[in-house]
């Protein structure tokens, strides 16, 4: 319940430049840092983030579903005003969030809200445009889901019933098919969520099902990198083998 009395409070927000985000970046670590300054203004602001291999709305996608999975609520008001700036629309961010309840837990979530809430109560736009529990769901690829149940039986046995018949309700019927953020968009936030949790065993899966809903491999291997700065080069590096492995046997 809290989580959901969270999200419902969300609102509809306007984007404020880019530019300005990475001058207020700049000014707040500068006093207490200035090489942290430096290099988040030389590398993070003047290479990563102007790389082409992942476009700016993909990035801040990616950013701020990794604070909020990290649990990195102080950086995350601006990377989310930068989000609506580089073109991710409010109910994308407020869906990020619900996805993410269940990829890095209802208290990670929780804790975004409040963030989020901020900037977008700020703009005094009512709650009314963001995505409530009912919506139409998209269709579902009734092949592809079955595989999914024998998968996870072939895992789980009888070992966690209940953990079996959660993944399929709400999380594979409900979550994965609501429309106002789109599977490949999905793909992105779960992938980034399960490396910067170093959760390098649900890895490969998930990894070949953001391929099969169009992200190419060329954006997974900047997730990886982009993530490298904003969750560490340890789970950078622990996810950019699992990266290699599933892209050498799509190719075989």
């Amino acid at each position: 319940m809290m989580i959901m009395k969270a999200l419902s409070t969300l609102v509809l927000a306007a984007s404020i430049a880019a530019p300005a985000l990475a001058q207020e970046a700049g000014t707040s670590q500068g006093t207490a840092n200035p090489a942290l300054s430096a290099y988040m203004r030389d590398v993070v602001e003047g290479q990563l983030w102007k790389r082409t291999e992942l476009g700016p709305r993909d990035r801040s996608l990616v950013t701020i579903s990794a604070l909020i999975a990290r649990g990195y609520g102080a950086s995350l008001d601006a990377e989310v005003e930068r989000a609506l700036a580089n073109g991710v629309k409010p109910a994308e961010i407020s869906e990020t969030v619900l996805h993410l309840a269940f990829y890095a837990g209802l208290g990670s979530a929780n804790n975004a809200a409040p963030a989020v809430e901020r900037v977008f109560a700020a703009r005094g736009i009512s709650t009314d445009s963001l995505p409530g529990r009912d919506v139409d769901f998209l269709s579902q690829n009734v092949e592809g889901e079955a595989a999914r149940v024998a998968a996870v039986a072939g895992l789980l046995g009888d070992a966690s019933p209940g953990l079996a018949k959660f993944t399929t309700e709400p999380l594979f019927s409900e979550i994965w098919l609501r429309p106002d953020l789109a599977p490949r968009d999905r793909s992105l936030v779960t992938i980034t969520s399960l490396i910067a949790l170093g959760q390098t065993g649900q890895l490969a899966g998930h990894l070949n099902r953001a391929l099969n809903n169009g992200v190419t491999p060329a954006e997974a291997g900047e997730v990886v990198a982009h993530l490298a700065f904003y969750s560490g080069w340890p789970t950078a590096f622990s996810a950019g083998p699992v990266l290699r492995d599933v892209l050498d046997k799509r190719t075989e």
